[in-house]
């Protein structure tokens, strides 16, 4: 059995039973709105902590390839000193 010829006729049983008139699809006059709350658009925002991230280690990467990087062991033996004894994190 084909049932393709539907369209073949001129007929179509689905724009018939919705009640638009051929031609007229589309336009209604209702138009689709989309609401993007403020938490939403904070939330698709990049972080400002992630840009000063990648300022960092772009300066450090400069830094190394340039040779001029120097460690600075004192403030390492603090950050320790500091862990260790419970002060830091």
């Amino acid at each position: 059995m084909r049932i393709d010829h539907w369209f073949s006729l001129g007929v179509h049983p689905y724009r018939q039973s919705s009640g638009i008139a051929p031609g007229k699809t589309g336009q209604t006059g209702r138009r689709d709105r989309v609401e993007i709350s403020e938490a939403a658009k904070e939330l698709q925002q990049r972080p400002t902590w992630a840009a000063e991230r990648e300022e960092k280690v772009r300066r450090l990467k400069a830094q190394l390839d340039s040779g001029t990087y120097e460690i600075d062991a004192r403030a390492i033996a603090e950050k320790l000193y500091q862990f260790y004894k419970g002060d830091g994190r």
